[in-house]
């Protein structure tokens, strides 16, 4: 019976020294992989922290209106937020070895309130803000991006949205400050009919993040192609992240898991391990 127990407990730490390694050779290459709370959007912040914790993510981007719970029940995720709530919330992710590294899909709604979420972003001490500015707000955005020192990662909703076609995005800011880029959302380009691998190529040395996922082929009679575990889709996920490779891509893929909303957790930790190994594999090779 000991030999048994001693042969499982070896292939656990097996399997946990491998999920570290495998983390740490994304992270060396700068690609971070971290949540969007869009997700866990059925549960409260606090509860998308734990489940965060639980996936063994260090990196959280939190959409604007997530409902906080706890203490702060219904109140909710925005700039709106007190100085002393902003704190805590910092203090109670880091708790959890969890950095609030963004905030999105933001859409203001009016142009005073652009200078609103700059702050809150620096505040929180974010690295981007995920969004989609009005064509007459660019001159601003630009300007508040580079006084606040944060990015702009722009998001491309299907249409109607203004930004769904990457050539769309180029045009408005092709001659702006680099901090202004792209919120790559592979999963929408494949809706649109737009090939992810071909959109990212014309967005070479603008992408900033991505909003990472893996989509069913289409069926009649369905509104939307739903997300499926990473690998098992319609998605060509190893061609993608040989391109980041090849564009020497640094920042965040948050997994946007819409699908089995209320016990998405089994099925985003196959998303993990399949990124890990794909990862392995893409920088082994590159090693040899």
């Amino acid at each position: 019976m000991k030999k048994l127990f001693d042969i499982f407990l070896f292939f656990v730490c097996f399997l946990s020294v491998t999920f570290i390694d495998a983390q740490t050779i994304a992270e060396k290459n700068g690609w971070r992989l971290g949540i969007q709370s869009y997700s866990f959007h059925r549960f409260s912040l606090i509860e998308a922290l734990d489940k965060t914790k639980e996936l063994g993510l260090k990196y959280i981007e939190v959409y604007p209106g997530h409902r906080l719970g706890g203490k702060w029940g219904n109140r909710v995720f925005d700039f709106n937020l007190d100085v002393q709530s902003q704190k805590e919330l910092k203090k109670l992710a880091a708790s959890k070895g969890i950095k609030i590294v963004g905030i999105g899909v933001y859409v203001a709604e009016k142009s005073s309130d652009w200078e609103k979420m700059f702050c809150f972003a620096k505040k929180m001490k974010m690295d981007f803000i995920t969004c989609e500015p009005a064509f007459g707000d660019w001159d601003l955005v630009e300007k508040l991006s580079k006084q606040y020192g944060i990015s702009v990662s722009v998001h491309n909703h299907p249409q109607p949205s203004d930004y769904w076609n990457p050539k769309k995005l180029l045009q408005v800011i092709s001659n702006r400050n680099h901090l202004l880029g792209s919120c790559a959302d592979v999963g929408h380009w494949s809706r649109e009919g737009l090939d992810p691998v071909e959109s990212m190529k014309l967005l070479s040395g603008r992408l900033i993040s991505l909003h990472f996922k893996d989509i069913a082929a289409k069926k009649n009679g369905e509104k939307e192609q739903h997300d499926v575990i990473w690998g098992t889709g319609i998605l060509d996920i190893k061609g993608i992240l040989n391109e980041l490779k090849k564009q020497n891509f640094k920042g965040l893929f948050s997994i946007e898991y819409e699908y089995n909303w209320e016990n998405s957790i089994p099925d985003i930790k196959e998303c993990i391990l399949y990124f890990d190994k794909v990862t392995c594999d893409l920088f082994d090779r590159s090693s040899d």
